[in-house]
Parts: structure tokens; C-alpha cells; sequence
């Protein structure tokens, strides 16, 4: 699954925007341009994504980018980690089990599955290999803030 989300920019009276996700419950935030208004939301999206985690959530699926709406994808190293979060869920997977799987504790698990913690990538991957799964990473030409089509 990519974790890419569509997002609405609304002009504030007082200047800048507020942002908000159709997609997804609880995610959103502001900033003095448009261009701070999307780091914000990456942040926010970030953010809200480990409540689902802590939770115990399926994470929503993204819609489509409708026009006059914005994409923002989740930095790769808290992708990945939904990545595996996801996989877990489908699969029956606890904590506890994967731990075991990897010879770990249940609180580095934790951490391998909270998006805004500094996991070292490779441990990240490690564990998608035990439950089946591998991460490819794409590139794409850089855009400057567009609305989707």
C-alpha cells in the first residue's frame, strides 16, 4: 500500500491555511503558506498515524487526489513501519509474536512500530521479513506544491 493521502488547503482569513485530510480522522493542522502548510501535514499525518497504531486501528485507505486537493506521502521511514503495522494486523500478528520472531522485546517492537521514533531502517526491513514482506523504495521527479488533478 502506498501511504499517500489526499489533503484539502483552505485559506484562513488571517493569512496562511488549515489543512485537513478526508481520509483520515484527527489529522490536521495549519501553516503560514502553502508550503509550510504541507510539511505541517506530512507532520500531522506522521503523528496521527501512531494514535492509530497505539489504538490498535486499521489505518484508513486513501482516496483518490480529487482536483483542488493536495497529495502527502509519509517519509519513507514511517511508511515502512505502517508497512509492517498493516502486515501484523493482516496476519494475526502480536507484539509478543514478533518479538519472538525476531529475538527482541516487546519494546523494541514497539518502537520499530511508532512511526515518529528514529528506528534504524534495516531493523524496520528485518521485521517485515518476518512476517513476510519486503519494502521498495520508489523515486519520483520532485513537484513543486500542486493540487492534484
Amino acid at each position: 500500500m502506498r501511504y499517500a493521502y489526499p489533503c484539502i488547503l483552505t485559506p484562513e482569513p488571517e493569512g496562511g491555511f488549515f489543512v485537513q485530510f478526508p481520509d483520515v480522522r484527527g489529522a490536521l493542522t495549519n501553516g503560514a503558506d502553502r508550503e509550510e502548510a504541507l510539511e505541517m501535514a506530512e507532520d500531522a499525518l506522521t503523528v496521527i498515524m501512531g494514535a492509530y497504531v497505539d489504538n490498535d486501528e486499521d489505518l484508513p485507505t486513501p482516496s483518490p487526489v480529487a482536483a483542488g486537493q493536495y497529495l502527502v506521502a509519509l517519509p519513507p521511514l514511517p511508511a515502512a513501519k505502517l508497512a509492517l503495522y498493516t502486515a501484523m494486523r493482516a496476519q494475526g500478528i502480536s507484539r509478543a509474536m514478533l518479538a519472538e520472531r525476531l529475538g527482541a522485546s516487546e519494546d523494541a517492537v514497539r518502537k520499530l512500530l511508532t512511526p515518529d521514533y528514529g528506528s534504524h531502517m534495516t531493523q524496520v526491513m528485518k521485521a517485515l521479513r518476518a512476517v513476510g514482506r519486503s519494502l521498495v523504495v520508489e523515486d519520483l521527479a520532485a513537484q513543486p506544491a500542486r493540487r492534484g488533478v
